[in-house]
């Protein structure tokens, strides 16, 4: 069938506000042009992360209510715990406020000055946790993860080759693990390969480097590879899953994702010395190792959500409705990152707006004029978030987990159509303040043009 159908009924609803185009330059102005710092209620179609941002289902509601608040040994982490090995079979579980928390934890037992650490592609924060310790983040996708317009299934493959050669240059005493995010998320939200993984297991074998995953949208990851890759596709998803982390020492994840849920994550280890470090450290900053920063009912919904994001009618509404999306815009020519990601579509602003030089940032261009025409809030990819390491300069509209409903894209539809119709009249922006790290979140911008 043609019509994407939802699967799933809608039980309650929260009200979202109009706002005129007056209004809107008033609110960004307001926020010096940075769409972190419009209020929520302000912003239309809310399009600037799929972390945190999905909607829960009523198992996962009648889970909160029984969640065991208990300090010690509550009931809810065992049922937590439960519902992660089931599906990553780890020694070692331990249970965060969020992803970035895990990443903090992790890399400050493991990294330090001297130590290099590789990926497909770091994303902001793993970067910056990897960054505060000393260490350097090294990205290593494959070449045709760095053209948006190329067709290929996996994109978010590592390069094997540069891999090995990072591995000469470096010296295999410096790189403390190796890690792969899944998926891609700063490449356009592109799958790796069951067999990317197992390449990278040999060569992880071969220097006895522990293999760690970004392990935010494994879900996601691993229908691609059920529908994309050779031999998989009579596979269950959890199969694949199964798989996946059987070739991992460990993982971060942000619960906010692929666990469907409002905040959470987790970190999880084989190594008995990491593990311990890591609790000492979990209980430092974050908890006692049986809640690590959460309520006991957070635990639940965590535990209800893990076994939803397997359900396959959902991951196919979930992959399709986003390929939706990015069908419908491609096709009056705005141009995209191809083939369109799991979590939300990825516009090219640097092939849309070729008259904006990087230096005066197209993609923050873009995503501010998405949300003055229509009240859209998307979330620059690029030189702001990365700076000099920015392979690519792009708009993502990540797509909020069983939020909107195909009138709500079919509205951001024309938005960026019209957007697009006229967009040789829209100029570059300047960072008139930034701060330290992660830039991105909090500094002001002010359009070229402008005193």
């Amino acid at each position: 069938m043609k019509t994407i159908i939802e699967p799933f009924r809608i039980k309650s609803v929260e009200p979202v506000y109009m706002t005129t185009r007056e209004e809107r330059e008033s609110f960004i102005r307001d926020a010096h042009y940075n769409l972190f710092g419009l209020k929520s209620v302000q912003v239309l179609i809310d399009l600037l992360t799929d972390s945190g941002t999905s909607a829960m289902s009523s198992n996962q509601w009648a889970a909160i209510q029984r969640g065991d608040e208990s300090y010690a040994g509550s009931e809810s982490f065992f049922r937590f715990y439960q519902a992660v090995t089931e599906i990553m079979p780890f020694k070692h579980v331990i249970p965060t406020h969020q992803g970035r928390a895990a990443e903090k934890i992790l890399f400050s037992v493991i990294g330090g000055e001297g130590k290099q650490i590789p990926n497909n592609t770091h994303f902001d924060t793993t970067r910056a946790n990897i960054e505060f310790t000393g260490a350097r983040a090294v990205d290593l996708v494959i070449e045709e993860g760095k053209n948006p317009q190329l067709i290929h299934p996996f994109k978010g493959n590592m390069d094997i080759d540069a891999l090995r050669s990072f591995i000469d240059e470096t010296g295999p005493e410096n790189i403390p693990c190796v890690m792969l995010t899944l998926t891609n998320n700063s490449g356009g939200g592109q799958p790796v390969s069951m067999q990317n993984i197992r390449d990278i297991r040999k060569v992880c074998d071969e220097f006895k480097f522990p293999l760690i995953f970004d392990a935010c949208r494994f879900a996601e990851n691993a229908y691609f590879i059920k529908i994309r890759e050779d031999g998989f596709g009579d596979k269950s998803v959890k199969e694949i899953c199964l798989e996946i982390f059987s070739y991992a020492d460990g993982c971060t994840m942000s619960a906010k994702k692929d666990a469907l849920v409002n905040i959470g994550g987790f970190l999880c280890l084989n190594d008995d010395d990491w593990a311990a470090k890591a609790r000492n450290l979990l209980i430092l900053t974050e908890g006692f190792p049986t809640y690590g920063g959460l309520a006991g009912r957070d635990l639940d919904a965590i535990a209800v959500g893990l076994h939803e994001i397997l359900e396959e009618d959902y991951l196919h509404y979930r992959i399709r409705s986003t390929e939706y999306l990015g069908e419908k815009i491609n096709a009056a020519g705005v141009p995209i990152v191809l083939p369109v990601g799991g979590h939300a579509v990825y516009i090219d602003a640097k092939a849309m707006l070729p008259h904006i030089p990087t230096t005066h940032f197209p993609g923050q261009t873009l995503a501010v004029e998405l949300y003055l025409a229509g009240g859209i809030r998307g979330c620059e990819i690029g030189s702001v978030m990365f700076g000099k390491s920015a392979q690519m300069e792009l708009v993502r509209l990540a797509i909020p987990r069983r939020v909107y409903t195909q009138s709500h894209i079919d509205y951001v539809i024309e938005v960026i159509i019209g957007v697009y119709e006229r967009r040789n009249e829209l100029r570059g922006m300047n960072i008139i303040y930034q701060p330290e790290v992660l830039r991105h979140f909090t500094c002001h911008f002010k359009y070229v043009d402008t005193n």
